[in-house]
């Protein structure tokens, strides 16, 4: 599970994002948000700034998620408000599983 998820992750290209549960799907454990959430904690070296709440919110808080909008601006990522412009940087995985609505 973690390896696929991790390959998943590791998928999305700089200047998109993807959410917690299109990365769930995207590696065939859909329902598994949490387990990503849990995977990029304790994972190293992956592009955890591109991984979103539902909508493009940043579910980090404080320090963290400042971190994260910074690293998506500078990657050249939009914002509508507090959350990320998903129309323009949303990464839509081989086969159409993240277009699935949660």
């Amino acid at each position: 599970m973690r390896m696929r998820i991790e390959a998943a992750i590791r998928g999305i290209p700089k200047g998109k994002v993807s959410t917690y549960g299109a990365i769930a799907r995207a590696a065939a454990f859909p329902g598994a948000a949490r387990q990503v959430a849990q995977i990029l904690h304790r994972g190293f070296g992956l592009p955890w700034q591109r991984v979103l709440g539902a909508g493009g919110e940043i579910k980090l808080r404080g320090d963290s998620g400042i971190e994260q909008r910074l690293r998506l601006e500078a990657e050249g990522v939009r914002f509508r408000g507090r959350r990320v412009d998903m129309k323009a940087h949303e990464f839509k995985f081989p086969g159409g599983s993240a277009a699935k609505k949660h």
